[in-house]
């Protein structure tokens, strides 16, 4: 149980900075936000996630399996391989979520652009949602102070992350013709998979502690897919580095927030 209501905090905050992020378009005096904008927080996600992945998942894992007496490269490796088949698996059922050039023409006239960002987002705080569940559970399980702190810490870096990908989704949207508050309603619903996410995972987790390895693993894996796969091409411009240097910061504010705590 303690599991359970640490991680309905911990993604509660997660979902609330999404719905905040999202809020921005209420406050938008002209439909129109800078494209370089909209790749800096792109690339800063993806910061946030790579490190978070690293520093609150695979070595924790590891650190975990260990302890059960288990060689600590296996389930790290057999759950980041299986948590990349995962998500291989859903781009290759749900097609719009392949880079524009890559889709078939019958998939790119049936979604907009817009429709195709929300899909993305809401598909990638899945593994979001279940980092930071598998990250309280393995705190509570433990009763290790310092676990503790880590899963907050990945619960602030996740939040702070949520808030450029709510309003990644609201502000096309709202480009896109739809009112402001239905924009920022799609957008704050994007965020509500974390919290569904975090507590399913932690209810399988409570059935064994031998999961925990695998499922930490598993988010691991499934996230630095989607870093790789979609949001460091999305965060790439042109002539601009900015992407780039997003990726840089999240990374290095994701690391000072986990080493810190």
């Amino acid at each position: 149980m303690t599991g359970l209501i640490w991680t309905a905090y911990a993604t509660g905050f997660t979902f609330l900075m999404t719905a905040l992020g999202s809020a921005v378009v209420l406050f938008m005096i002209r439909d129109s936000f800078n494209e370089l904008v909209q790749k800096a927080f792109l690339g800063f996600a993806a910061g946030v996630m790579i490190a978070a992945s690293v520093f609150g998942l695979l070595i924790p894992a590891i650190d975990k399996a260990e302890e059960f007496g288990e060689r600590g490269w296996v389930p790290a490796a057999g759950g980041f391989g299986a948590g990349v088949a995962f998500l291989m698996l859903l781009d290759k059922t749900l097609p719009f979520f392949h880079p524009e050039p890559d889709r078939s023409e019958g998939v790119r006239q049936g979604l907009r652009h817009t429709a195709m960002l929300v899909f993305a987002i809401t598909l990638h705080n899945i593994p979001e949602g279940m980092a930071v569940g598998l990250a309280c559970s393995l705190a509570a399980h433990t009763g290790d102070r310092s676990l503790l702190a880590a899963a907050i810490a990945l619960a602030i870096g996740m939040g702070i992350q949520n808030f450029p990908e709510g309003a990644a989704i609201s502000i096309p949207l709202r480009q896109s013709g739809m009112g402001r508050w239905k924009s920022f309603a799609y957008g704050a619903l994007s965020g509500i998979v974390e919290p569904i996410a975090g507590l399913l995972i932690v209810l399988i987790a409570g059935t064994s502690a031998a999961f925990l390895p695998w499922l930490l693993s598993f988010a691991a894996g499934a996230m630095l897919y989607v870093v790789a796969d979609e949001l460091i091409p999305e965060a790439k411009l042109e002539g601009s580095r900015l992407g780039t240097l997003g990726v840089m910061a999240g990374f290095m504010l994701m690391m000072i927030l986990d080493v810190a705590f």
